[in-house]
């Protein structure tokens, strides 16, 4: 049984309960997917990324290996990092960039893409009320993506929130069923999805979005909003890089130390990910410094602190092409 409330729960609260506490008008949803086989909680899609936080593993995603059920204090990062997108061979990459190229030459002569993001934030909480953060906390987690992309043109409009109070959405079991049910807006809509599960995040690619348009979008660890309880994560800057990833960046350690890495010509090449802030490093003899302070490396939130300009360019092509 699912239920509405302008409230947030008690202790206790039924079995599968949903909330709906809109800040905006919904867009008009997206035409429902082809039926897919459920990916499990702990292996992204195959149209995702997915984030790994802590050593240098390589695995499906970023993740924190801290148990679920902890409470106010603060949560260690104990688990490894693995790619944070689904894996897009060269050839793929290839045929990627042929195609943006395509639609770009498609659109008007001097046709502007205007790059207001409605955002819609879907708090999914335990049925007992776990993961219910306030409106308040979701508020500071759209700050700071306003804040990470000033000057790249992005705006992200809060445009809504609602809740669900659902164990098995809580720790992002049948995440496609969930994400389905609640996916609001079109291409240009951004869907984040609170949950509490091993991952940092995980997000899909923008040229993934006319196959699978109902579950586009990133979820987000709920530990990793400001003030949450990932050590190292909690700032907020977790949804800033899987944002990067939805608007279609790539890792800058993509394709390790050559030329084409993640095709952006101003970040230097990353034989590996980051960990911690290894401010300094150079780990391929291509010119340039590893860019630890990049949103799309692996580093910790306080490292983070800047797009490249070609990453900047990157995403308003990609948005132009597939989300406009």
């Amino acid at each position: 049984m699912r239920l509405t409330s302008s409230l947030r729960p008690l202790a206790a609260v039924a079995l599968a309960t949903a909330a709906l506490i809109a800040t905006g008008p919904a867009a008009t949803a997206a035409p429902a997917p082809s039926p897919s086989p459920e990916p499990s909680s702990a292996v992204a899609s195959s149209t995702e990324t997915g984030c790994r936080a802590g050593g240098h593993q390589q695995g499906p995603g970023r993740e924190t290996s801290a148990d679920a059920s902890a409470g106010p204090a603060a949560r260690t990062s104990r688990a490894t990092q693995g790619p944070d997108h689904r894996e897009v061979t060269p050839a793929e990459q290839r045929a990627i960039e042929a195609r943006t190229d395509l639609l770009l030459a498609q659109r008007a002569p001097g046709a502007a893409a205007a790059r207001d993001v409605p955002t819609y934030v879907h708090v999914m909480a335990g049925e007992d009320g776990e993961g219910d953060v306030g409106r308040d906390a979701v508020r500071r987690q759209v700050r700071v993506l306003d804040r990470t992309y000033a000057g790249s043109g992005f705006d992200f409009d809060l445009s809504g929130i609602d809740r669900t109070y659902d164990d098995r959405y809580h720790q992002d079991r049948l995440s496609e069923e969930y994400r389905a049910e609640t996916h609001r807006g079109g291409a240009r809509a951004l869907n984040i999805w609170l949950v509490d599960f091993e991952y940092l995040g995980v997000a899909t690619f923008p040229w993934d979005q006319a196959d699978r348009p109902r579950i586009d979008g990133v979820r987000v660890n709920v530990g990793s909003l400001p003030g949450g309880d990932l050590e190292r994560f909690d700032q907020g800057r977790t949804a800033t890089h899987e944002v990067g990833h939805w608007l279609g960046l790539y890792h800058t350690f993509q394709g390790g130390c050559t030329r084409r890495n993640d095709l952006v010509r101003d970040t230097p090449a990353q034989r590996s990910e980051s960990s911690g802030c290894p401010v300094g490093r150079d780990s391929c003899r291509l010119p340039g410094n590893d860019p630890v302070h990049n949103y799309m490396d692996y580093s910790d939130d306080a490292c983070y602190e800047r797009f490249s300009d070609g990453q900047v360019a990157r995403m308003r092509s990609a948005f132009a092409a597939y989300r406009a």
